[in-house]
């Protein structure tokens, strides 16, 4: 039978629902409202292969400017400056405050402490804002914000999966060779054909939450090919 302790709780905005922060025997892991478990230390595979694929692909990844909507647990944010050099920038947008503090605390030590880098900048706040008010101004953009295009937190985040949505994130590359990744914790076929929609090549991974076991989540990334898609 596995024993946890309850580390803390936070309510997350603009819902009804709630994160709870457990300790295990030797790991974390959140969960939501209704028993749901979101993420683990344990299993962060896909988390990592989200910041890591998107930063192998570009030129000049040494002086990369990084958006990574969602800090998580912090394997994203590690697997991004792993993979970037000494002057990159890595802005990292939360919604939950409780969720960055919870970081800076023992959690933080699983993923090696990366919200203390001198490279990385918190945002506590909505990434959907900063899409909006950052016309050319990121390399990467990386998206972990829900369970994917079907969300469980917070129906807001829906529009990050419309077209609407897609263009902002579009318009806050810096240049025409700029990625997009997205996490899900499955496939939807719907949104891989919306990304293609919007003029986007799009590369689809399957990757496990641990090792070669666990869940298979999926990470779309997209690559600009021209730009049909209409704005809000």
């Amino acid at each position: 039978m596995r024993h946890w302790t309850q580390l803390g709780e936070a309510p997350i905005p603009g819902t009804d629902q709630t994160l709870f922060l457990y300790q295990g025997k030797d790991d974390f892991f959140i969960k939501i409202s209704g028993g749901h478990e979101l993420m683990s230390t344990r299993k962060h595979g896909s988390e990592d292969a989200l910041g890591r694929l998107p930063c192998q692909r570009l030129e000049n990844p040494d002086t990369a400017k990084v958006l990574i909507g969602g800090l998580g647990m912090g394997f994203t944010l590690a697997a991004v400056l792993g993979a970037t050099g000494p002057r990159a920038e890595v802005t990292v947008a939360e919604l939950i405050p409780e969720v960055v503090d919870w970081n800076r605390g023992p959690l933080g030590a699983f993923s090696g402490m990366p919200i203390d880098d001198p490279r990385t900048r918190i945002h506590v706040g909505d990434v959907a804002r900063l899409l909006r008010q950052n016309k050319a101004s990121f390399d990467v953009i990386t998206l972990d914000v829900d369970n994917g295009p079907e969300g469980l937190t917070k129906s807001q985040n829906d529009w990050l999966y419309t077209e609407a949505g897609i263009a902002a994130a579009q318009d806050a590359l810096r240049n025409s060779s700029g990625i997009l990744a997205y996490w899900s914790a499955g496939p939807d076929r719907a949104f891989h054909d919306r990304l293609r929609r919007c003029g986007f090549m799009v590369d689809e991974v399957i990757v496990h939450a641990h090792g070669k076991k666990g869940a298979r989540h999926t990470i779309w990334l997209a690559s600009v090919d021209g730009w049909t898609c209409g704005r809000d």
